[in-house]
């Protein structure tokens, strides 16, 4: 029967090494659809930079 783990068991069995990790990859929507942000050309990567993100507020009922 399999024993279950405690958490410290468990998080330790998700460490990884830095070289064992896999690099996250960001994608935005633009224009309507989704790219990843690592194939923008330098001018594009500089307005992703700028941009100012907001939450709406819910609209009170």
């Amino acid at each position: 029967m399999n024993k279950p783990l405690t958490i410290l068991e468990a998080d330790a069995a998700l460490q990884l090494a830095d070289d064992e990790r896999q690099r996250c990859e960001i994608w935005t929507r633009v224009m309507g659809y989704h790219r990843p942000v690592s194939s923008f050309n330098k001018g594009k990567k500089s307005e992703f930079a700028e941009r100012t993100y907001f939450l709406e507020a819910a609209r009170p009922r």
